[in-house]
Order: structure tokens, then C-alpha cells, then sequence
């Protein structure tokens, strides 16, 4: 099962709104075959494992690390075809919470007498899936939140220089996680100070540049933004609000550029609850957050926030720089988000440490603080 993980991890943000499935074919203690979700979802990982494996897949083991499908979309159900090849076992990492499926392809293959043993790695299998999980069961993407500050978490000096605080090898990985991910998602601020491109520039890794997303709801960033011009060769979507100019929204519509509109919030900003629904409804499932410092904020506030991947350089640039996070209203400590480190690596000189949010800002606590 940890090698169905290893090579279910190839399909990470390129086979969205499917989810990234592995499958090992074992038979007499050896691999015959592997196979992962290809680019777009198809095919699915279990086919192309069992082309692999030919006729070798009979009376063999498959190690799946979601449930296989039981309905018939483009293709027929993985399960039918596990049965077809002559499989005798299989083992699943973790039920598929879609409504097609969600136990649906374990009892089509008991039922045909093959032998299921569901839960094997299961915690890995959900992490590794976290984002398709979530769009399942509660129609919204997974937020990883990805910030490179200072020791002291500024991402800028006081004057907003900010180039480059984190180190070339650090600044390779976060392009590895772009990579990684369906969409990078900024606000309209980034956009007008940095002017980035929010493309992966790993060498083999070009064509893995993800969708990328602006949030701003004014559409006030240049028309001749990175982003822009490059709209037609790199998917680029703007999130804005109904109010906005019409002339600006045509000009980048004609660039090529997706306009996505949402209803404003209780300060006169795009309800970003309602665009992570709106960008779930498109297919997303996992989403890099990349910058700024309200955005980063603003997510947090809304309890849009799942990873926290930090990238920390050894200097320090003192409490008049700029924050990587704005505030976003905690008057207690109750109240704050709280964090689990789940990794911890050292970056060329800087370190990067990953944690999962496991309470999110919770003002309900207030009532409840005694000082």
C-alpha cells in the first residue's frame, strides 16, 4: 500500500476533480503491475495497473488506495474490472465518500467472491486525498496556505522590498508545490506589487502550472499583468464582485481570463466562503494560497485555512515590516487557530515546516474565556 501511495502522489493537481488513486498488482510476493489516475482523470489508476500487469493480474492482489468506482461514467466500473481480470484479493486504503460510490465498489467485489480488506494505511490514503474528500463531503477545495517570511514573520522590509528573503533552494520547493496543487490563489494587491507569473519553472515541471486564481473585487490590477498576458497558454481565473466595472471584466474576458463572481461579504469584500464553493463547483480540489498578507488574513478569519506550509529565513526584519498574516480579529488566545507541526525540513538555509489546521478561528470561545 506505501508504494500505491508513492505512485498515487504523481496525480496530485493534475487530475482534478478526480482524486489521485494508486494501484499495486501483486502476485506470488511480486509487482506485476502499477498504475496511477492519469492527467484529467482517465484513466483511472486500477485500469492502468491491470494493462500492466496483463495476464498476470489473475489470482493476484490489488492494493488500491481509494475505493474503486462501481458506476459507469467514461469508462466502466474499476471494481468490474478488477472481477474481469481475475483478481482473488484486494486491499482499499479507504472508502470513497462519493455517493456512487461510498461502499458501492467493496460489495460489488465481495459479491463477486472476491476477498476486501478495507483500512490498511487509511490515514495516509485520506491526507493524501484530503482535497477531494473535502469537495465531497462539504463542496469546498482544501486551502494549504504557503508563506516565506522572516524569523520574526515579515514577508517585507517597512519600505515593502521583499526580494528575496527565502533562499534559491527554498524558492525551488514552493515551485514543487505549485506543481502539486489545481490552482495558486493570490488577491489583487500581489498582483499590483509584485506583478508575479504563478507558473511552475522546475526544469520537466513546466506544463505542471497550475490554474491560477486573483481575488479581487474591483479588478483593479494593470491589464498587463503576468497573468493576463498569459491567460490563453495558463488558465487564470478572477474572483470579483457584481459591482465591478464592466469595461475591465470585458477587457479580460477578451484576454482569456475566467471571471468568477460572488456576492460581497459584511465589509463590501468577495465572500470568499462563497468562492471556495464556486471554485469546488468547478472542479478544484486542492488550492495553494501564495500571498498577501489579507488575503492570508482574510482566509484564516473565514476558517478557509486546512495545511500551513511556512518557509522561515534566518533574518530578521523587525516589527515595521509587513506581517505574512494580517489580523484577523482574535482578542483571546482561546480564540486563536491552532496548528500541528507534521514536518519539519531544513531548506538550503532556510527551514520549512508543514502543519495541519486542527481548530480553526473560533470567536465562539469568547463567551467562554475566563482571562
Amino acid at each position: 500500500m506505501t508504494a500505491a501511495l508513492g505512485v498515487a502522489r504523481r496525480g496530485l493537481g493534475r487530475v482534478w476533480p478526480n482524486p489521485a488513486v494508486g494501484c499495486v498488482i501483486v502476485r506470488d510476493s511480486r509487482a506485476v503491475g502499477r498504475g496511477w489516475t492519469r492527467e484529467g482523470g482517465r484513466p483511472h489508476a486500477e485500469t492502468e495497473a491491470l494493462r500492466r500487469a496483463g495476464d498476470l493480474a489473475a489470482g493476484s492482489t490489488a492494493y488500491v488506495t481509494l475505493e474503486p468506482c462501481a458506476h459507469h461514467g467514461e469508462t466502466p466500473p474499476c471494481c468490474k474490472a478488477l472481477v474481469e481480470a481475475g483478481v482473488e484479493r484486494a486491499v482499499v486504503a479507504c472508502i470513497d465518500p462519493d455517493p456512487r460510490v461510498d461502499g458501492a465498489g467493496v460489495k460489488a467485489l465481495r459479491a463477486a467472491g472476491v476477498d476486501v480488506d478495507v483500512g490498511v494505511c487509511a490515514d495516509a490514503a485520506r491526507e493524501l486525498n484530503a482535497g477531494f474528500l473535502l469537495r465531497v463531503t462539504e463542496g469546498r477545495p482544501l486551502v494549504t496556505l504557503k508563506l516565506a517570511s522572516s524569523l520574526d514573520g515579515r514577508i517585507a522590509t517597512r519600505t515593502g522590498h521583499s526580494r528575496w528573503i527565502t533562499g534559491e533552494a527554498a524558492r525551488a520547493q514552493a515551485h514543487a508545490l505549485r506543481a502539486l496543487h489545481d490552482a495558486i490563489l493570490v488577491g489583487g494587491g500581489t498582483v499590483i506589487t509584485d506583478n508575479p507569473r504563478l507558473t511552475c519553472r522546475l526544469p520537466g515541471l513546466e506544463e505542471r502550472s497550475p490554474v491560477r486564481i486573483v481575488v479581487d473585487g474591483h479588478l483593479s490590477f494593470p491589464l498587463t499583468a503576468h497573468v493576463v498576458a498569459s491567460a490563453l497558454t495558463t488558465p487564470t481565473w478572477v474572483i470579483t464582485l457584481p459591482s465591478a466595472d464592466a469595461g475591465r471584466r470585458k477587457a479580460l474576458a477578451d484576454s482569456g481570463v475566467e471571471i468568477i463572481e460572488v456576492a460581497a461579504d459584511s465589509a463590501g469584500r468577495p465572500n470568499l466562503q462563497q468562492a471556495m464553493k464556486s471554485l469546488s463547483s468547478l472542479g478544484l480540489t486542492r488550492i495553494l494560497v501564495e500571498g498577501g498578507s489579507r488575503i492570508a488574513g482574510a482566509l484564516i478569519r473565514d476558517g478557509l485555512v486546512d495545511r500551513v506550509v511556512w518557509f522561515r529565513a534566518p533574518t530578521l526584519l523587525g516589527g515595521d515590516g509587513t506581517p505574512a498574516v494580517a489580523g484577523f480579529g482574535v482578542e483571546t488566545v482561546a480564540e486563536a487557530p491552532m496548528l500541528r507541526q507534521v514536518e519539519s525540513a531544513r531548506i538550503g538555509s532556510d527551514v520549512m515546516e508543514s502543519y495541519i489546521v486542527e481548530r480553526p478561528f473560533d470567536t465562539d470561545s469568547r463567551d467562554t474565556d475566563e482571562g
